[in-house]
């Protein structure tokens, strides 16, 4: 088995209030929460308006799999989310 951990910082310009962070942020629990082989949490940022940092810890049996589904969730939230990535880190172990 292999583990993935991707860490995303997304830019939030013009971002007024946590209720809109939350807004911007579009359910990401929901989104990638229900897939039992990746757990996501707000890892950082969580008091700063326009900025987020969120922390996927991605498990599969080959580390193509692993490699591959970090690919689709950094994808995904690139097209998903009213904000920009600015940071990508990636830790297989």
């Amino acid at each position: 088995m292999r583990i993935g951990i991707l860490t995303l910082t997304i830019s939030l310009p013009g971002c007024g209030s946590l209720k809109e962070k939350r807004q911007r942020m579009g359910g990401m629990h929901q989104r990638y929460g229900r897939n039992p082989s990746v757990a996501v949490c707000e890892s950082a940022e969580r008091d700063n308006l326009d900025t987020s940092q969120w922390t996927f810890v991605v498990t599969g049996h080959s580390l193509p799999e692993v490699e591959s589904l970090c690919s689709e969730i950094e994808d995904r939230v690139q097209r998903s989310v009213d904000g920009r990535v600015i940071e990508t880190a990636r830790e297989i172990l």
